[in-house]
This record gives C-alpha cells, sequence and structure tokens, in this order.
C-alpha cells in the first residue's frame, strides 16, 4: 500500500486515542508499531481477527484496536 491517500486518524488503541497514517491494516499497523504479529492477539471493533485476516482487515478513523501480548509462564 503506497503513502499516497493517507491521512491522519485517531484510533482507540487499547483504551488510549493514538493517532496513525490510515487507513492502514491491522498487519500494517502492527508493524508500524514493531509488533510481532505471532504473539499478539488482535481485537477490532469488539471482533478478535484470525491471524490470517490481518492482511485484510482495515482500521479506519475512529476505530478500536486492542492488542494482548501472549505470556508464558508457569
Amino acid at each position: 500500500m503506497s503513502s499516497w491517500g493517507k491521512i491522519s486518524l485517531t484510533i482507540r488503541l487499547n483504551g488510549e486515542p493514538y493517532e496513525i497514517a490510515g487507513p492502514v491494516t491491522i498487519s500494517a499497523l502492527l508493524a508500524q508499531l514493531n509488533i510481532d504479529p505471532r504473539i499478539v492477539a488482535v481485537e477490532h471493533n469488539i471482533n478478535v481477527i484470525k491471524r490470517q485476516q490481518y492482511d485484510e482487515t482495515v482500521v479506519n478513523d475512529g476505530d478500536e484496536v486492542e492488542i494482548v501480548r501472549f505470556v508464558g509462564g508457569g
């Protein structure tokens, strides 16, 4: 996706306002945040997104995104 047509958007990321250049896919958002998609679960507008859908799920202005990291322990 090129930067042409991108605008500044405000989303809610883990409950806090967050500015991004978008719209972007979940995959692109994770890349911008330097987050490995293999170690997180992502909820977009109250829907848990399957990892294989990260490339096609678009985050737009006003959307809510929750990113939860997996933590191992015993």
